[in-house]
């Protein structure tokens, strides 16, 4: 008889994405494409507030352009 696994035990937790079935992995995959896909709507959001909150362009409030 075996001993139930612990939550330290590397083996009992599955390596799998919350949402989906996949694997997380480097590289070109669809878990790696799905994350970058959802960082960049964050970013674009955060641009958006950044704009709407100061008046201002998002580059001119940067320092990016005078």
């Amino acid at each position: 008889m075996s001993s139930p696994a612990s939550a330290s035990d590397p083996e009992a937790i599955p390596a799998t994405s919350a949402t989906t079935s996949e694997v997380p992995a480097f590289g070109w995959s669809g878990y790696a494409e799905r994350v970058n896909g959802r960082f960049a709507m964050l970013g674009f959001a955060a641009v958006l507030l950044i704009e709407a909150l100061s008046g201002d362009t998002f580059l001119h409030w940067a320092g990016l352009v005078p």
